[in-house]
């Protein structure tokens, strides 16, 4: 143990608040709530059983910091900001987060329309759902507009013209006609209550109007119109089905069971709407759930990008102390409770089940994402005999053609995985003719200069390891590069293409087996480098191209070439702009559009 730790451990308050976690360059690793920070803490570090992924972590822990807060909630509230602000590795889920579509009814609206959305919000109106399993929200509005009158339309009713006539949905009675006036507001309010009564778990009234419907239009052998009703008959038995028959029909339930595992755990949750079981969301988990800290963050994290649209959560395990009082910040009448019988214990463990199942189906998967990103960035660092732990690598290509519209790449791998918001490129500037190895010296001179900017975030961070595309002589022009720049001291290699030979700064060469998985990271990343130099250079080529076509047009220069594209953004734009239009271009004279307008359009004839 590092003496900064040791001593910043025996400092630790017992207050709740919030820790942070560090390695040796000061990247934060972690950032976690707790009740007692002094007890929490100090368990990462003192001896006693703790599982692998908390021993991968504090490995790389080289210092830590701590926030003290007024409550367990603030502390919460400030954990979630952290993350959001740091994005830590072992704090991510490894899958994005879903929002499942909700049905949403405004009772505050004269005329209510059903609608689907995906995002609640405080606004007053009333929701339903989440829907999945088998049944889409399609099928759904399918199945109440085929059972209610409902209005399809989204007119402002109250601004229609007095001449507006009803659409076809009204003529067939699909539609009361709220909009030409064919029902009070009363009677479409009474309509809309059956519809809540229905989305509320009483299926009986609809059941019954669409087998009705379904059988007089057997009898008129309209078979096509039978056969539809009978499909939403069938989404209705889907429905019913699910039905859990010990709730009562209003109550809304969510319901967390946990499964831990070497490599990452699973929380999973059961949605319990209108007495039927309508959701299970699955979410994997790369740093424990094994505390109660961590359950009270994750499931405080979750609701706050997921609705918490349930009266109660209910808990397979013992729920942390202040989860109640943490979500009924988010909806104040909720309840958190863990069942110990009864069919909320039943859910409970069909909720703990479904973590279980996920868990055995996708560890593999789990760690074979680990051991190609993570696993092989530190493989590597350990082969090349780095000090310290690949955390950004860069690799950078050429590409041109004769040395025409030449341009580079830059691609970012962070802990071994791609990074496509921080790709960039370079149109090279100050070299003539075929010399890649002067581009390359030049694209790592222009970002290397840029790490004192920080105000691109592509360039804020040094990387540990540079990659180039090439041998000795391309890694030679990089390490001129670094030297001039003043970081001749990160690590840098080449990657030769045909024998996918990593070569050191110094000359001398590793082979790897190309079963290794620091190569296969090393050929990752130079064959995306490759990708996005091509397809940067294939457009500005096919730019080049065009901008050659408006050069040979009479009074047509670089600067007009620039100032149409600014007016007209495209090639296309500029070939169909009429003579009036690229008359108004600055600049531009009359003569010189009658040159570019008949330009295109005797090429067209």
């Amino acid at each position: 143990m590092k003496d900064i730790i040791r001593t910043k451990l025996a400092e630790l308050p017992t207050s709740p608040g919030v820790y942070i976690m560090r390695d040796q360059d000061g990247t934060v690793l972690y950032v976690g709530k707790a009740t007692n920070l002094k007890n929490r803490v100090r368990s990462y570090f003192h001896a006693g059983t703790k599982t692998a992924k908390t021993m991968a972590l504090v490995e790389k822990v080289a210092d830590f910091d701590y926030i003290i807060c007024r409550s367990e909630v603030d502390a919460l509230v400030l954990e979630n900001t952290l993350i959001k602000k740091h994005q830590p590795h072992y704090n991510i889920l490894l899958k994005d987060d879903k929002l499942y579509p909700f049905l949403r009814i405004d009772l505050k609206e004269d005329f209510p329309q059903v609608t689907v959305i995906r995002r609640l919000r405080a606004d007053g109106a009333r929701y339903f759902g989440p829907y999945m399993l088998g049944i889409t929200t399609k099928e759904m509005l399918d199945l109440l507009h085929a059972a209610f009158p409902l209005r399809h339309c989204r007119h402002n009713l109250a601004k229609l013209p007095r001449s507006h006539r009803a659409c076809l949905n009204y003529h067939i009675g699909q539609c009361m006609g709220p909009c030409v006036g064919k029902c009070t507001r009363e009677e479409y309010r009474a309509m809309i209550d059956e519809v809540i009564d229905f989305l509320q778990g009483n299926d009986k009234r609809v059941a019954q109007i669409l087998t009705e419907r379904m059988m007089q239009a057997a009898e008129r052998e309209e078979f096509e119109v039978a056969l539809g009703y009978r499909q939403r008959l069938a989404v209705l038995d889907k429905m019913v089905r699910r039905q859990v028959v010990a709730l009562p029909r209003e109550l809304e339930l969510d319901v967390w069971g946990l499964a831990y595992g070497a490599v990452g755990d699973v929380a999973a949750v059961i949605s319990v709407r209108g007495g039927k079981v309508v959701a299970i969301d699955k979410q994997p988990v790369p740093y424990g759930l094994d505390d109660p800290d961590a359950q009270e963050s994750f499931i405080y994290r979750y609701y706050l990008t997921h609705p918490l649209n349930a009266t109660e959560v209910v808990c397979a395990f013992a729920p942390p102390a202040n989860l109640e009082k943490a979500l009924q910040t988010i909806s104040p009448k909720v309840r958190v409770l863990e069942p110990k019988q009864g069919v909320r214990r039943q859910l409970a463990d069909m909720a703990v089940s479904n973590a279980q199942e996920y868990l055995s189906r996708s560890s593999d998967q789990l760690s074979r994402h680990e051991a190609m990103t993570l696993g092989a960035a530190e493989q590597l660092a350990r082969l090349l005999g780095m000090e310290r732990s690949i955390h950004r690598m860069e690799c950078y290509d050429i590409s041109h053609i004769s040395g025409t519209n030449k341009v580079g790449s830059m691609v970012v791998f962070v802990d071994g995985a791609p990074q496509r918001k921080l790709y960039r490129y370079f149109n090279i500037r100050t070299v003539e003719g075929n010399n890649d190895f002067a581009c390359m010296q030049e694209v790592l001179s222009r970002r290397l200069s840029r790490l004192e900017e920080g105000a691109d975030e592509s360039f804020a961070e040094a990387p540990d390891l540079l990659v180039i595309d090439g041998g000795p002589i391309q890694v030679e022009y990089a390490l001129k590069a670094m030297q001039s720049a003043g970081y001749e001291h990160t690590f840098v290699i080449g990657l030769a293409k045909r024998e996918e030979i990593i070569v050191l700064r110094d000359g001398s060469e590793i082979r790897l087996p190309k079963s290794s998985l620091a190569l296969q990271l090393l050929m990752r990343i130079r064959d995306e480098a490759h990708r996005f130099a091509i397809t940067h250079h294939r457009a500005l080529r096919a730019k080049r191209t065009l901008e050659s076509k408006l050069l040979s047009i009479e009074g047509v220069g670089p600067v007009t070439v620039r100032a149409l594209y600014k007016a007209f953004h495209s090639f296309e734009g500029i070939s169909q702009a009429t003579v009036e239009e690229l008359q108004s271009v600055p600049r531009l004279s009359a003569s010189t559009a009658q040159n570019i307008y008949r330009y295109f359009h005797e090429e067209e004839s």
